[in-house]
């Protein structure tokens, strides 16, 4: 706090200069103690000046100071205040009081105190640099801005000035402005930690990883227990897939901060991220008890426990919670839990309102005038070696360029793998923005006038809503990435069909249905390898009957396992072909199967083999068993591909729909049940009857390449009509509206 140089005297009688000069003797007395931080008998000092001059303006001014020092803000205000009475000009002494109401949450009332500071004294730089502070606190960022421009005019070489100025640029989502305010703070004030915590922090909404990475590491440089340095150290990591460096960073927060719960929660994504999932499981544990309100982490252990099989506690009452306002867990992770659609379109609509709220900070989106050719825009993180990819790479290619334009984001890494460099040559334009922020993207999405923005994503890995919330065009459209709503009122279609999403289920979801004759396009050039594998080097027993189910491990559920267990018991000589993404499966379910009296020796595990061998080891099956809630959706149709039957039980929403529409787009429907006790039935009459099985592998190879399923420019140009359909509303004005797309046989592009 700031000291001023006493009051004028006037006129005095003796004995007035008598008590004057005792008052300035135990005054400097005072000032002397003060500045060797003996504080309590500087305070006494103080206050017997004021038994001897109770107006004695300094003594009152450094009362004030010795309270705020003790952390005692609001006897501080008292004595300040008592100062100001006996010299309302005193620029120093109303800005000290601004500083003290400021610490007491009284941020406007300091604004008022700041303010008649620089009325007395017009280039007071420290007033206008703490006037910025309190309205920064009352989330007047934009004027906090200005202060603080003020404060640098008169003083550029004030370091706090320009920290703070980047404080607000950052709450303002200027993060580069901030960037260069902390750059200027940190010219002036090398040794300041703090600044270079907060740039990491501005880097990192930047995406500029590896950079924020290496103020932190200055940051702790400075301050080797900066707890909060490492924890972002090992978010900006986690962002580069750095994820062993970022369980390191974790590790070292947590050794300054034993009860850090966050920093042991984001150690477990990590943990997952390097497919240690028990270890993931263990950190997410101990983040939960520290600190029990960490909601959404208690799905996301959940979640994680399904990756490895392991049921044991799995009923932590998640619908309750999301009932109740909870975001109990991440939207993607409950598809694997439940088929309930309001669950579902729940859980959506509070991960949007908390995490991707709709922002105009773009503003409205101009008026599209009408163009000769309609520009699509896929925007993925997956386009690379990834099931997405292996689904969608034919109709990139196949798109009509006499009428569309097609252009990819990629938001995710570049693989430089064999499908990414199939799909570079793709589309028309292929643009990597995975180093920009979602403003930067949704703003280029709109300079480039995209008539559609097709979100591949939604909920999943790393999937980014933050782009469509802004508005990147003005048609949005949830499609293939994420098997539910979205629950967001900035996407406006979903594309799906009748067995997805039936007329009567349409409430559930918040965008507008367009009703495809089939909805998952497939690669009709999917390439299926001519290796023939033996069952000995698979692990199969030499004969028998081999169901197999090659989904995810989190889709196994104890009900379907449970299910598949008691098909194993009625269907003499079969085994069951599991793929095990982690030794931890199948540990989890061979104990499964011999709790269900079950001989654990019938469970056979592969593993990841390259896409041509996946998909020739099908082959080696007899019948493909999926999962519910959450169906199969590639998988099911790989199996279809390779010439496997699939069996399938149905569920209410999408996600559990996925493989019945599969089997209605090849034509093979009576593989679709509707129950447990069916789906069970069914899968040991095929079994046990050769002729039936033989017959359905029959009609499956003949319907391969005739129906639609695999019919990459027939699903090309139904998808082109409802993308034309969507647009031709949106120039006449009208509101999106369901759609409906009648198949078409598709005519040559010659």
């Amino acid at each position: 706090m700031k000291q001023s140089s006493g009051i004028a005297s006037g006129s005095e009688s003796a004995s007035d200069r008598v008590l004057a000069a005792q008052a300035q003797a135990k005054f400097n007395e005072g000032k002397i103690l003060h500045q060797n931080r003996q504080l309590a008998q500087a305070q006494q000092a103080y206050l017997k000046v004021l038994e001897i001059q109770p107006e004695h303006f300094d003594a009152l001014l450094l009362l004030g100071a010795i309270s705020y020092q003790t952390e005692d803000p609001a006897r501080a205000a008292q004595w300040i205040s008592k100062a100001i009475h006996v010299n309302p000009n005193n620029a120093a002494a109303h800005s000290n009081l601004g500083v003290v109401l400021n610490n007491l949450k009284q941020h406007q009332a300091a604004i008022d105190s700041y303010d008649k500071a620089i009325a007395i004294k017009p280039d007071y730089a420290d007033a206008y640099s703490n006037r910025g502070n309190a309205l920064n606190d009352l989330k007047q960022y934009q004027a906090a801005v200005a202060s603080y421009d003020k404060a640098i005019a008169l003083r550029p070489d004030l370091a706090e000035a320009h920290y703070n100025r980047g404080n607000a640029l950052n709450d303002l989502k200027q993060h580069q402005a901030a960037v260069d305010s902390y750059d200027k703070a940190i010219a002036l004030k090398p040794g300041f930690a703090k600044v270079y915590y907060n740039r990491g922090d501005a880097l990192n909404e930047l995406r500029r990883y590896q950079e924020a990475v290496d103020s932190y590491d200055k940051a702790i440089a400075l301050k080797p227990d900066y707890v909060e340095a490492y924890y972002n150290r090992g978010n900006a990591q986690s962002a580069q897939k750095q994820f062993q460096a970022a369980v390191e960073s974790f590790d070292q927060a947590i050794a300054i901060k034993p009860d850090y719960a966050e920093a042991y929660s984001n150690r477990g994504n990590a943990l997952r991220e390097l497919g240690q999932y028990q270890e993931a499981i263990d950190s997410y544990s101990s983040a939960l008890t520290y600190k029990r309100d960490l909601e959404i982490l208690h799905g996301v252990r959940l979640h994680t426990k399904m990756k490895i099989c392991d049921w044991r506690d799995a009923d932590i009452g998640l619908a309750e919670k999301v009932q109740q306002g909870q975001m109990a867990i991440p939207p993607f992770g409950l598809l694997a839990l439940s088929s309930a659609l309001p669950l579902q379109r729940r859980l959506a609509e509070l991960c949007v309102n908390e995490k991707f709220p709709s922002s105009l900070e773009l503003g409205n989106i101009r008026r599209h005038a009408r163009s000769n050719k309609i520009r699509i825009g896929y925007f993925s993180m997956d386009f690379r070696n990834h099931a997405i990819s292996f689904l969608t790479a034919e109709l990139f290619e196949t798109h009509d360029r006499d009428r569309f334009e097609v252009y990819a984001f990629s938001y995710g890494p570049d693989t430089r793998d064999k499908m990414r460099m199939r799909l570079e040559g793709a589309f028309d334009r292929f643009i990597d923005v995975r180093d920009k922020s979602d403003k930067e993207i949704a703003k280029l999405a709109r300079q480039m006038e995209i008539d559609i923005a097709i979100d591949l994503a939604g909920f999943t890995g790393d999937s980014r809503p933050g782009i469509f919330a802004l508005r990147a065009a003005p048609i949005q459209v949830n499609y293939l990435g994420y098997p539910g709503t979205m629950g967001a009122q900035y996407m406006d279609y979903l594309i799906a069909d009748k067995t997805l999403i039936p007329e009567e289920s349409q409430q559930h979801y918040s965008e507008k249905i367009v009703y495809l004759p089939s909805f998952q396009v497939n690669d009709s050039k999917r390439e299926i390898s001519d290796k023939v594998f033996t069952r000995k080097e698979l692990g199969l027993p030499e004969s028998g009957f081999v169901f197999c189910c090659f989904n995810n491990n989190y889709k196994i559920t104890p009900a379907t396992f449970g299910g598949w267990m008691r098909i194993l018991k009625r269907a003499d000589q079969s085994v069951l072909f599991l793929y095990a993404e982690n030794p931890l499966v199948i540990t989890n379910l061979r104990r499964e199967a011999d709790l269900a009296g079950v001989d654990s020796d019938r469970l056979v595990f592969g593993t990841r083999l390259p896409v041509p061998e996946y998909l020739a080891r099908y082959r080696s099956a007899d019948l493909f068993l999926d999962t519910l809630p959450f169906n199969g959706g590639t998988t099911a149709s790989n199996a279809l591909w390779a010439g496997l039957p699939v069996l399938t039980c149905t569920g209410e929403a999408f996600s559990s729909r996925m493989a019945a529409s599969l089997l209605n787009a090849i034509g093979l429907p009576e593989l679709i049940t509707s129950t447990k006790e069916e789906y069970e039935a069914l899968a040991v009459e095929l079994a046990t009857d050769a002729d039936k099985l033989k017959a359905i592998r029959q009609k499956l190879q003949e319907n391969r390449l005739s129906q639609p399923l695999f019919d990459t420019k027939r699903f090309t140009r139904n998808i082109e009509n409802a993308y034309t359909q969507m647009v031709e509303r949106y120039q006449a004005d009208l509101a999106p509206e369901d759609i409906y797309v009648e198949s078409k046989v598709p005519q040559s592009n010659n």
